[in-house]
């Protein structure tokens, strides 16, 4: 069976266009391949200057991982500290990657340079090697990446092969995939950049823990345009075409479909928000539980490792044993 990878890092909140872009693919996809799926605590130390944020943030992802779906029966979730083998893995990518490959990284030019002023980890300089042992750790046919992230699984594979070169035919080799599309879920307050948890205010961007009311007013005061018609158009009509992606999304309706049954943007916004609520319910519910008994999102996530750490392990020591290295 085809194994696949994909992470998430705990840094700021998960949103609707997290789920119905990415995450709700992880949960439709885990019954067809073998799905790992690591909460990268570790990766977010490159942006976490305080204690006790990372914890408490990975706490609460997995439990909105489970709350959307997740099945740990199925589907691996682990949190990567739990498994010591990324850190260990990650020297050795260290040494198998090149000073000059890490800074070519766009992202490490793109957030150096945002951070100029400010403190900039090594972390961030050598977070491809990290993230390069996070995926042949698990010996992963594919890692499922939007175009912002496929230079990083290009240095993954040069990393894998140079390895492969040196020591013997060790590591597997990933391929870049491009997921199912999920929906395109724009900013509500600027319907032409993407929804992000980064952007300037809140008012735009609809957290899945959002209480409903708080919902409800942010699709109200969404950005529309001066005319009344709607009908789907994302160069002249990016507001409304977004309202009508997120009620599609929600509800499973074409949105060509419900277009035609709207003639006001009143109706279509609180339909969209009482949408958006309605799909949102059973996940803060199941949130909810979970966070109350954290006994029992514990035991989840030591499942995971276990299961984590049998491939992560045998990796490892596959590794050592093509370097070379003095067995204990």
């Amino acid at each position: 069976m085809t194994r696949v990878l994909s992470c998430i890092q705990p840094t700021g909140a998960v949103h609707l266009g997290n789920l119905l872009g990415a995450l709700r693919n992880w949960v439709d996809g885990q019954h067809d391949k073998d799905v790992f799926h690591g909460i990268v605590d570790l990766h977010a130390l490159t942006v976490t200057t305080e204690p006790d944020v990372v914890g408490p943030a990975t706490t609460e992802l997995a439990a909105i991982l489970f709350a959307i779906g997740l099945d740990p029966e199925v589907a691996t979730v682990f949190v990567q500290s739990h498994v010591p083998e990324h850190s260990q893995l990650g020297w050795i990518m260290e040494c198998t990657v090149s000073f000059g490959e890490l800074s070519r990284m766009t992202q490490f030019k793109d957030k150096s340079a945002r951070r100029e002023a400010d403190f900039v980890s090594a972390g961030l300089f050598t977070y491809p090697a990290l993230q390069a042992a996070d995926i042949v750790l698990y010996d992963a046919n594919e890692v499922p990446v939007g175009d912002d992230q496929r230079q990083h699984i290009e240095i993954t594979r040069d990393i894998a092969i140079r390895f492969n070169n040196r020591f013997g035919d060790t590591l597997v080799v990933p391929e870049a995939v491009t997921p199912k599309a999920g929906a395109r879920v724009m900013d509500l307050q600027d319907p032409t950049s993407k929804m992000s948890k980064s952007g300037e205010t809140d008012a735009g961007c609809v957290f899945l823990l959002d209480p409903p009311e708080v919902i409800d007013k942010k699709f109200r005061r969404a950005v529309t345009d001066s005319e009344n018609e709607v009908r789907y158009d994302t160069v002249a009509k990016p507001g409304v075409s977004n309202l009508l992606d997120i009620l599609s999304a929600s509800s499973g309706t074409d949105r060509d479909t419900l277009a035609g049954q709207y003639s006001q943007y009143g109706p279509l916004k609180a339909d969209t928000a009482a949408a958006v609520i309605e799909l949102l319910q059973p996940v803060q519910a199941r949130h909810q539980e979970l966070m109350a008994d954290p006994g029992e999102l514990a035991r989840l996530l030591a499942v995971g490792a276990d299961r984590a750490r049998s491939v992560a392990s045998a990796t490892l020591e596959r590794v050592h044993r093509a370097i070379g290295l003095l067995p204990r």
